[in-house]
């Protein structure tokens, strides 16, 4: 049986999801402590956000890959202090109990925001904390700050495929169904 118009139909539906979700990481962003950064910084989430369909003669396997931490900037992570609640469309709460994020994890970003600290000709400043001392470390306070207070839901790639698949249930039928039809005009000649 040819199933283009199916696979037309899950190709489009796919690239909908993935070009909706990467529009969402540019244009997101989080409030902390009166200014606006963007959700992510270096691009690496966003290029990593793919689709991956498969077409079989008796299936279709439609996959959505993105970086590791894409799952926890989606559905935010509850700090020690702060509690985000219950996550829209059924994600799973990530937490911090015991263990705050590695501070060497923010060193490239608080350098792409503009708040590593520089001397008085420009030059950036040690910021590591094997250089500066581990609680002065303008990264360990960044990380320290987010063990205690998380990070809200961003929801990037959820609303996207939310969106794509409201549209979608019944493009696929009939799509679906042209290409039944087409199958039994071929197996079943008229008589």
């Amino acid at each position: 049986m040819d199933l283009n118009k199916t696979k037309k139909a899950l190709q489009d539906f796919a690239r909908d999801v993935v070009d909706h979700a990467k529009k969402n990481l540019r244009k997101k962003r989080i409030r902390r402590n009166g200014k606006s950064y963007p959700l992510v910084s270096s691009g690496q989430l966003e290029k990593s956000v793919d689709d991956k369909l498969k077409v079989s003669p008796n299936s279709f396997q439609l996959e959505f890959m993105f970086a590791d931490y894409g799952a926890f900037v989606d559905a935010g992570v509850d700090g020690k202090k702060t509690k985000y609640g219950k996550r829209k469309y059924g994600l799973k709460t990530f937490s911090y109990k015991t263990k705050m994020p590695p501070p060497k994890a923010f060193d490239k970003w608080v350098v792409k925001q503009g708040i590593a600290p520089r001397g008085k000709k420009g030059q950036f400043k040690k910021r590591s904390i094997q250089s500066v001392g581990f609680k002065n470390s303008i990264t360990f306070l960044i990380a320290r700050s987010i063990f205690q207070h998380g990070m809200k839901p961003s929801y990037f790639f959820s609303e996207a495929f939310e969106s794509a698949y409201k549209k979608f249930p019944q493009e696929l039928i009939d799509k679906y169904a042209l290409d039944v039809e087409s199958f039994l005009d071929y197996t079943i000649p008229n008589k």
